[in-house]
């Protein structure tokens, strides 16, 4: 892996004794689509960076009282942005593959 991941600062990824901590599969997942856009040249990391700081400082800024923190949906969050600002995705199409994945049962592509 060759992105630029901050070891601390309000971009760097959750960890626990330096190895990147998951809270759920997909979690893992949204962290390999940045890191393989990247590498593929998608955009560059300070691109995503900028990004993610602007996501984190508008949570911080506009979360109501209580409401939990997620990096990830944050860090996917930036991705969309990202990806919408180079015009590769458009924010209605990821409205509606958002919408058509939730309506996909839980499990759907796990045959246990």
């Amino acid at each position: 892996m060759s992105a630029p991941l901050d070891i601390e600062g309000p971009a760097a990824p959750p960890r626990s004794n330096g190895e990147f901590v998951f809270a759920e599969p997909w979690e893992s997942r949204a962290f390999g689509m940045v890191v393989g856009l990247y590498e593929a040249g998608a955009f560059t990391w300070p691109e995503f960076q900028a990004a993610l700081i602007a996501r984190i400082a508008a949570w911080e800024a506009l979360a109501a009282p209580g409401k939990p923190y997620s990096y990830y949906q944050l860090w996917l969050a930036a991705l969309e942005d990202v990806l919408a600002g180079l015009r590769a995705v458009s924010p209605e199409e990821v409205t509606a593959r958002t919408r058509a994945l939730a309506q996909r049962p839980a499990g759907h592509d796990h045959p246990h």
